[in-house]
């Protein structure tokens, strides 16, 4: 509001000393030398209105900066006015434009800024402003002072306009850099939904489908039919209640909107941390995994969110792994790890003789080394020579200050 202010000051003041200043030359024109007579020619009386024009247009120099510059030319290169609206004009076109239109309206303006001074030292006398400073006693004398008051009444608006052409593309780059960073975060937080989504959907869904099959396989032979059909029951409860979350998510709060829930706001979907590690394992061996676990952890409660929604992640991600490509192969789980000494996670299990078909995305090591590299860790992954493939990870675990 007050930058606004101050323009229509500066804009009111332009106006009023284009208008004084136009009508001051008209009359020093048109003046008769030695009485008080004024005698314009019809020259003189098309500038003077012209300029009038010129000094009116001035309230539009910042919208239409080109424009308005060229209109104030008008007067003092085609006729007999004064320059001031033009040098005005020109620290509006300094200040919206560069390359060739800055450097044409400059050299513009100072051409007819010297025209203008050129008529003015021409004068009686004591009607010439300019004979305050230019010596007119030889055309050489009177060339190089005009030159020399052209160039510096162009250079103060053209200073002034380039100052704030500087500004406002500082303030242009701000806005720009603050929306590329908006957007590399809405892309980081697409990019984690869709981790979400993987880990958790695709683990559940391998679940149901072995129980599933399961199910299929031993119903009209084994009474663990009626606990496989639960397993299978409450794990598509669980991934319907996950997916859900997520749609919903990506519904209410969106990429562009995305941020920490306020006050009756969607609330983030509650992570899981390292204590619910011991679920996850159990969950796995219902669906069939042989797997010696091994679990020694310090202080678990204590983990930070993001150290231990990842390790549970990566375990999830190991975990459905060897159920998709390794069912019933034998499988080392270690997880340990504590403050100060970094949390590993290790899965070994056996290759199958044959490979062992299953759909997917191939994506599931790549958002595990994506959550990994976040928290600057490592991460192993492949067939070994023995006959077994190994997944190992360390997570730095940083120890509280005291």
């Amino acid at each position: 509001m007050e930058r606004s202010g101050l323009r229509v000051v500066c804009t009111v003041f332009a106006v009023i000393a284009c208008v004084l200043v136009s009508t001051a030359n008209f009359v020093s024109d048109a003046s008769v030398a030695g009485s008080e007579d004024i005698q314009p020619t019809a020259l003189m009386a098309l500038s003077w209105p012209v300029a009038l024009a010129a000094a009116v247009l001035l309230v539009s120099r910042h919208r239409w900066p080109v424009v308005v510059t060229g209109a104030a030319l008008l007067a003092p290169l085609l006729m007999r006015g004064d320059s001031l609206a033009a040098l005005i004009a020109l620290a509006a076109l300094t200040a919206h434009h560069a390359g060739w239109r800055r450097w044409t309206g400059t050299a513009l303006v100072f051409v007819a800024t010297g025209f203008a001074v050129w008529r003015d030292a021409g004068r009686v006398t004591d009607l010439s402003l300019a004979e305050a400073w230019l010596s007119t006693e030889t055309t050489g004398s009177k060339l190089t002072g005009v030159i020399i008051t052209a160039l510096v009444f162009t250079a103060v608006p053209f200073t002034v306009g380039a100052v704030r052409y500087s500004i406002l593309e500082t303030r242009r780059r701000d806005v720009e850099e603050r929306a590329l960073r908006d957007q590399v975060a809405r892309r980081e937080e697409q990019t984690r939904i869709a981790r979400e989504m993987h880990d958790v959907l695709g683990h559940r869904l391998s679940l149901l489908s072995l129980q599933a099959g399961a199910l299929e396989v031993n119903a009209a032979t084994t009474p663990d039919a009626a606990e496989a059909a639960k397993t299978v029951r409450t794990t598509a409860r669980q991934s319907l209640d996950d997916l859900r979350q997520v749609i919903g998510v990506l519904r209410d709060n969106g990429f562009t909107d995305r941020g920490p829930a306020g006050p009756g706001g969607p609330a983030e979907p509650p992570q899981p941390t390292l204590t619910d590690v011991p679920e996850l394992i159990a969950g796995a061996r219902r669906a069939g995994l042989a797997a010696n676990v091994t679990i020694l952890l310090d202080q678990a409660t204590t983990a930070p969110a993001p150290l231990a929604t990842a390790a549970y992640r990566i375990l999830q991600e190991a975990l459905t792994n060897v159920l998709r490509h390794a069912p019933g192969a034998p499988t080392e789980v270690t997880v340990r790890g504590g403050p100060g000494a970094g949390l590993g996670i290790e899965v070994v299990n056996a290759l199958p003789p044959q490979p062992v078909p299953s759909p997917g995305s191939g994506t599931g090591l790549t958002g595990v080394n994506e959550r990994i590299s976040l928290l600057g860790g490592t991460l192993t992954a492949g067939p070994g020579a023995d006959g077994f493939f190994a997944l190992r990870a360390w997570l730095p675990w940083v120890a509280p200050t005291p």
